[in-house]
């Protein structure tokens, strides 16, 4: 590192510590030629991420969009905050590791349905009826099936209560 007043590249650490809650770290530095100490910190560089929305608008990723959507879907269902948190960081680590700069919200809502289906099937039709914009009945119901016939496969399971049905059958 090179020293900020003098210009010498001789410098050495002193002193570390975590700073800005645990995302970087922050570096007490000595310049063995001058003398003079400085501090620099030390942090991730993340790839800034670009979700690619309806009509080719462009906006940052934004974690809390996620999460807002899979609370809406989860209300008064018997499903954790700690659940949904441990499904967005799921969600949010396949985003990431696709290692794209842009995404289109599309994929980003697959990978939401596919993660839901597996906290909780009524919290996946909600979800999946606000984002497929089911426009009819027929669509709804077409949806419906396809999560009983994954149920009856054992392809999912309710695993909230696995006493109480989680669609009436008939």
């Amino acid at each position: 590192m090179k020293c900020p007043f003098c210009g010498k590249d001789d410098t050495r650490v002193i002193d570390s510590r975590p700073a800005d809650e645990n995302t970087s770290i922050r570096r007490r530095r000595v310049c063995d030629s001058c003398g003079k100490r400085f501090t620099t910190y030390e942090k991730v560089e993340t790839i800034p991420l670009i979700v690619i929305k309806k009509g080719d608008i462009r906006e940052p990723y934004d974690r809390a969009k996620i999460e807002a959507g899979v609370f809406r879907a989860c209300h008064k269902r018997p499903v954790s905050a700690e659940q949904i948190t441990k499904m967005v960081d799921a969600v949010e680590t396949e985003v990431f590791n696709l290692e794209q700069k842009e995404i289109p919200s599309r994929a980003i809502g697959e990978i939401v349905m596919d993660k839901m289906q597996d906290l909780d099937p009524v919290a996946y039709v909600r979800f999946a009826s606000v984002y497929r914009e089911f426009k009819d009945v027929n669509t709804f119901m077409d949806e419906l099936k396809s999560v009983l016939k994954k149920e009856a496969d054992g392809t999912i399971s309710n695993s909230a209560d696995n006493n109480i049905p989680l669609l009436k059958k008939e």
